[in-house]
């Protein structure tokens, strides 16, 4: 006996202490810090950067992610820094994290285990980006000026100073995950994507990103031929492809399982671009709540997973958590342009997402809410969209709902109409412009 207690107790202490062993950080940062003057991340896509770290399958590993932008948006009431934002610079990845085993061919099986932001840091933002620079769903409709809003995070709740009158869960998730492309496959994004960018040369927001050594990094020690080829060559992380990349997907939350296709040896898996919430569509370019966070990762491999499950791009299996909102207020838009010239297009689903978000717009307005707010509302709330109908010609139908219990006030369509409050404006620039 030791101080009345039986010896055996003490050690069975000792024991549980010993084998209580933290997940391990494998790429660690500081949110506060600008993205290029840290370790273990990249901003580019192509297959000569190293893995920073390598994991047996099975092993479960926390990774740390400053926001998409490096640091570069500040918890302000004013939207310059949206405005002289540095696109070369995004987006900013943790990685690439290797996994022992994995082959061009198999499948990649990543388990998301959790997505919480910085303790340090339990804010976000949501940006309308410069028709200019940056652009977003609508940056030729409103000929967008820069805007924004920061989100508080209070638990699993979200609420902004610049758009008042809600609350609401979030869903959080990473907005860009992959794997690594094989040079063969980097060759192909590279001819295909400039090619589109020869064709509507002069378009304003650009069809496309074509690689630019400006901007580039990679936070390693690398020779300087090997730094110079990845920024020549290196695609930029803003589309989706067939590796996955940036896809913002909400329903990519914890108790998400991926299934990755494998085209480099270790896989070599990135990820960032980490969201509080989203609203499926993600529309104003910037349109989640944009966060720096950590994520808690598994990962197996299915040998030959390739050609097994006919993988041309990542499947997955979404988050069992999910906020409960009951009633949704929902919209409905089709193949029409009737927010702009009235043109008719055949089965075009993006016009009619279009319209639905516009409709949706519209009707924020009347409650009370500036376009701007109304806009950046939708990006960033958990709004689902739904494609109704492509088979109607030459009308496609698509809807998009609000959840009405994100809102302190009732917006339910009344016979006297809706009642309009005032609620401000969200940070916009600070020569007023919007």
């Amino acid at each position: 006996m030791l101080l009345g207690r039986p010896i055996s107790f003490l050690c069975a202490i000792m024991a549980t202490r010993a084998n209580s062993v933290p997940h391990p950080t494998l790429v660690q940062v500081d949110p506060f810090v600008p993205a290029d003057q840290q370790k273990g991340l990249h901003n580019r896509w192509h297959p000569d950067i190293p893995a920073y770290a390598t994991v047996k399958p099975g092993d479960v590993f926390k990774i740390e992610c400053v926001d998409w932008t490096g640091a570069q948006i500040g918890n302000n009431d004013d939207s310059d820094d949206i405005k002289n934002i540095d696109l070369t610079k995004i987006h900013n990845l943790s990685g690439p994290i290797a996994v022992e085993g994995a082959e061009p061919g198999d499948c990649l099986v990543v388990d998301i285990l959790d997505v919480t932001p910085f303790e340090k840091m339990p804010w976000g933002y949501t940006g309308i980006f410069e028709l200019e620079n940056g652009g977003g769903l609508f940056a030729r409709e409103f000929q967008s000026r820069a805007a924004k809003a920061i989100w508080d995070f209070k638990g699993i709740y979200a609420t902004s100073r610049h758009i008042p009158g809600v609350r609401f869960a979030g869903v959080s998730h990473p907005g860009l995950i992959g794997t690594a492309p094989s040079a063969e496959l980097l060759a192909t994004w590279n001819k295909r994507e400039c090619g589109l960018i020869d064709a509507h040369a002069h378009a304003v927001p650009p069809v496309a990103f074509a690689p630019n050594p400006t901007g580039a990094y990679v936070g390693q020690d690398l020779d300087a031929d090997v730094r110079a080829r990845i920024a020549s060559e290196g695609a930029r992380t803003i589309p989706g492809r067939e590796h996955g990349g940036n896809c913002d997907i909400k329903n990519l939350s914890r108790g998400s399982r991926c299934y990755f296709p494998v085209f480099v040896p270790g896989a070599n898996l990135s990820v960032g671009d980490l969201h509080f919430s989203q609203g499926d569509g993600e529309l104003s370019f910037c349109g989640a709540i944009e966060m720096a966070g950590i994520i808690t990762f598994s990962t197996s491999i299915i040998k030959g997973g390739v050609e097994k499950f006919a993988l041309k791009q990542p499947i997955f299996l979404p988050s069992p958590i999910d906020p409960l909102y009951s009633q949704k207020l929902i919209f409905e838009g089709i193949s029409v342009d009737y927010h702009g010239d009235g043109t008719q297009y055949n089965m075009d689903a993006t016009v009619a997402y279009k319209q639905a978000a516009l409709n949706a717009i519209a009707y924020l307005q009347k409650v009370g809410y500036t376009r701007e707010q109304a806009y950046l509302l939708l990006s960033a709330a958990p709004i689902e969209s739904h494609v109704g109908a492509v088979v109607d010609s030459p009308n496609a139908c698509v809807t998009l709902a609000i959840p009405t219990g994100i809102f302190e006030h009732d917006i339910l369509p009344k016979a006297e109409g809706l009642t309009k409050h005032d609620f401000g404006q969200c940070a916009i620039r600070s020569d007023g412009i919007v």
